[in-house]
Formats: C-alpha cells, structure tokens, sequence
C-alpha cells in the first residue's frame, strides 16, 4: 500500500526506530526528503511566493498531523518552510515519519 494511503499508528516506545535499511527503502518513495548522515530526521524543504503561502500551507501542514496525531518541527524563513519528522518516543525514525511525509507531499 502507497504511504500516503496508510495511517500514523500511535507510538508510545517500546519499538525500534527503522533500521537504515528500511530507511533507504522508504525515502526512495518520498521525492525530495532526505536523511543526512548521522542523524535521525527526515527533512524537506519547501519554497513559497510570499510569507501569507508558506504559513497557509503550515496551517495545512497542522491540520493533517493533527489529525494522524503524529506532530513535525518547522521552521519558517519568510517564504521558506523546513519541516523535519522524527518519532520522540524511540529517538529516531518509524514509519510515521514517512506516511506523514508522503501525506504532506500531496498536500502541496
């Protein structure tokens, strides 16, 4: 099943964080979403005509992860948006993170 047709299943620990294996296989399907070495976030970036753009699509960005109850971090420059998706509860990544990204892709 495509990412963006799954669900954020709630995590609460208790589980590994992916392996970089499975990380690999699964950024693969999310253009434009990296990894950088040594880390544990999945990061985007985003760029907008105008501030008014970018904290539209934030709004977006909010309501859908409210709703999957999954939250990311962003950080807006004007009319650039970072967003970076990590599970807090195994201090690194699930597949959460990346049915969440593959959700916000569609969203723009």
């Amino acid at each position: 099943m495509e990412l963006s047709q799954r669900k954020c299943v709630p995590c609460e620990g208790g589980v590994p964080a992916l392996g970089a294996g499975q990380v690999v296989t699964l950024i693969s399907q999310l253009p434009g979403w990296r990894v950088a070495p040594g880390e544990s976030e999945l990061h985007k970036r985003y760029n907008f005509k105008n501030f008014v753009e970018t904290m539209a699509f934030v709004n977006r960005i909010a309501e859908l992860a409210e709703g999957e109850g999954h939250h990311p971090d962003f950080c807006v420059r004007y009319n650039v948006l970072d967003v970076a998706l990590s599970t807090h509860a195994v201090s690194g990544l699930t597949e959460n993170d990346f049915i969440l990204a593959a959700k916000i892709d569609q969203l723009g």
